[in-house]
C-alpha cells in the first residue's frame, strides 16, 4: 500500500517546517522538511542515531561536534549518532534543507 500524506490533510503549522516521523507508515526513517528565514535554526542537540542533511537552496553554517562548516544548494552533510550538533541560516534568503533522521520514530535531546 502507498502511503500519500496530502499538504491539504496536515494540520497548520506556525512554521514553514514538515516534520514526518516513519514508524507510523512501515519505513525505518524520519524527516525535517526545514523551510525558515535568516538566522533560525535549531539549537544544539544530538540523537543516537545519524542525521544526513540535503541543503536546496539558501546557505547554513553547521557546527558538528568541534567543526563548523558551510553548506549550499545540493550540498549533502552527515553527522554520526552521538554528535552534538546544530545549523543555522546565514542568509541571505530562506533556507529549505531536509534533514533524514536514520530512524522510523525521532529521537533529540536538547542541549541548549
Amino acid at each position: 500500500m502507498v502511503h500519500v500524506l496530502r499538504a491539504a490533510d496536515r494540520p497548520p503549522s506556525k512554521s514553514r517546517t514538515i516534520r514526518f516521523e516513519g514508524d507510523g507508515y512501515g519505513t525505518g526513517i524520519s524527516f525535517f522538511s526545514v523551510d525558515n528565514d535568516p538566522g533560525q535554526g535549531p539549537g544544539l542537540h544530538v540523537h543516537p542515531y545519524a542525521e544526513t542533511w540535503i541543503v536546496k537552496s539558501g546557505r547554513a553554517r553547521v557546527v558538528a561536534g568541534d567543526e563548523v562548516i558551510e553548506v549550499g544548494p545540493n550540498d549533502i552533510a552527515v553527522v554520526p549518532g552521538g554528535v552534538p550538533h546544530k545549523f543555522t541560516n546565514i542568509g541571505p534568503g530562506r533556507l529549505e534543507i531536509v534533514c533524514i533522521h536514520a530512524a522510523g520514530t525521532m529521537v533529540q535531546e536538547n542541549l541548549e
